[in-house]
């Protein structure tokens, strides 16, 4: 077997994006996740303990409460990732969007604190930063998006309350799984 090289910490693995990433990195052998005892996951010195303890550590947590796992960290190794919105402009984190400019790759590869740019935020910018660098639209320009989603961050509660309403009546057109990745 294998020893594990990175440790990681995904603080809010009971909600929707933490149990995704939780599920994913479980059946990578090469890593280590660090948990949380269920009834200590409001702890802040546990939290504290593992955020610091972790190569990574993920942050699938509401903005507030992202900011205050962020402040928790002084381990200066510790790269932390956060999938809230709170830190996506936030002086210090890098936007977690390879595509996004030139030498974006790099700076996120040297990074230790990385925002998550979001699906919905993802699709805006990758369809308006072109038009924007192109010159087609001016930067000043006011633009808005409607976007519609499911059960995200709704945690193991409501994707069982969404499942179950599906199941109940299926909306979905043939061929759509409604699964949001």
């Amino acid at each position: 077997m294998t020893a594990a090289r990175f440790r990681i910490y995904v603080d809010g693995q009971e909600g929707t994006t933490g149990l995704r990433i939780h599920e994913y990195l479980a059946r990578r052998p090469e890593l280590e996740l660090l948990r949380i005892a269920p009834e200590r996951r409001k702890d802040a010195q546990e939290r504290a303990r593992l955020l610091n303890e972790a190569d990574v550590a993920f942050l699938c947590l509401p903005d507030a409460a992202s900011r205050e796992a962020a402040a928790l960290v002084d381990n200066p190794r510790t790269c932390l990732i956060d999938a809230s919105s709170a830190h996506r402009t936030a002086p210090g984190w890098v936007f977690g969007m390879p595509e996004l400019a030139p030498g974006q790759r790099h700076a996120l590869r040297q990074a230790r604190r990385i925002a998550n740019p979001g699906c919905h935020a993802s699709a805006f910018i990758l369809l308006m930063r072109p038009l924007v660098d192109a010159g087609l639209v001016p930067p000043a320009t006011p633009v808005s998006a409607t976007s519609i989603t499911g059960y995200s961050g709704g945690g193991k509660s409501m994707i069982a309350q969404y499942e179950r309403a599906r199941a109940a009546r299926d909306p979905a057109a043939p061929g759509l799984s409604l699964i949001h990745i």
